[in-house]
């Protein structure tokens, strides 16, 4: 027998969360316009707020368009950069959101501008919020067995009449032709969600997306990373005023060292180094003068 998904139950209320939903951070310029994707190196990111995010869910959902949503991090612009299978799936989105001040920074260092951070960790309960108010059903897919039903109780706490269509953990066998994704593919039609937030971390949440995304019959799929793992309380955030001001990363480079600091310790100082001679190569086009070679 397969896995089987998870039907949500009804839980005790939980105590409001203390890191509930901060609105997501805007830079002073004027709104970009949602039809121009901008470049960080070579990764479309799509301009959006919150409220245009929104919107086109909206969109997609009524117009059962089978879209897929990705969000682009530091890490997602270093994968993209050396593996050009991954940098495809993310070109094929339907949306790309800018999720860190990393993307952020990269987009004005060339000359661009993002009008919002839209980081999982905070927007998961605006988004339960939302789907609350349009009467639209989540399932949850990803983490350790147990944390997807716990986000979803904490989720349903703040939110009581939001529908959770089922949940199911991340640790199947992913294999495209697997009797276990076969299964949790099935349960997912079975209930009938109109979105689906799949946290496997990247990049295996969305080539999984990516593989199977035309037998997935939700309106709407998203990828979400330790989202369920934030939401479910597993893993600890850094304290507002670093999330708040760009030092998210150093905040969760304290709280998880060992995971992430050989991680860190490659892809941000080579996410700089790319951007500055992007930069440089840009101005050295403008000026008529060779550039260089791009950093390794």
């Amino acid at each position: 027998m397969g896995p089987r998904a998870q039907p949500y139950a009804d839980t005790m209320p939980m105590t409001r969360p203390t890191a509930a939903a901060r609105a997501a951070v805007r830079l002073p310029d004027p709104p970009a316009s949602p039809d121009r994707r901008v470049s960080v190196l070579g990764v479309p990111v799509d301009p959006v707020t919150v409220e245009m995010l929104h919107a086109r869910i909206r969109q997609f959902v009524r117009c059962r368009a089978r879209a897929t949503i990705f969000h682009a991090n530091v890490r997602a612009v270093t994968l993209a950069g050396r593996d050009v299978r991954f940098a495809a799936l993310l070109r094929k989105a339907d949306l790309v959101v800018c999720d860190g001040y990393g993307v952020l920074f990269g987009a004005r260092v060339l000359g661009d501008r993002l009008p919002a951070r839209i980081t999982y960790a905070d927007w998961a309960w605006q988004l339960a919020a939302w789907c609350e108010a349009e009467r639209l059903s989540l399932f949850l897919l990803g983490a350790r067995p147990g944390v997807a039903e716990t986000a979803a109780a904490r989720l349903q706490a703040r939110c009581p009449r939001l529908r959770i269509a089922a949940t199911h953990h991340g640790y199947f066998d992913k294999r495209a032709n697997g009797p276990e994704t076969a299964a949790v593919i099935d349960a997912i039609n079975a209930s009938r969600p109109d979105l689906v937030i799949v946290g496997f971390g990247m990049p295996t949440q969305e080539r999984w997306v990516d593989e199977h995304r035309h037998r997935i019959e939700a309106p709407v799929v998203l990828t979400g990373g330790a989202v369920f793992d934030y939401v479910s309380g597993r893993l600890r955030r850094a304290p507002g005023w670093m999330t708040d001001h760009g030092l998210e990363w150093l905040g969760r480079l304290l709280i998880e060292p060992r995971r992430l600091l050989p991680r860190y310790a490659v892809e941000n100082p080579l996410f700089v180094a790319r951007i500055v001679w992007q930069r440089l190569r840009s101005r050295a086009a403008a000026l008529g003068r060779p550039a260089g070679l791009p950093p390794a």
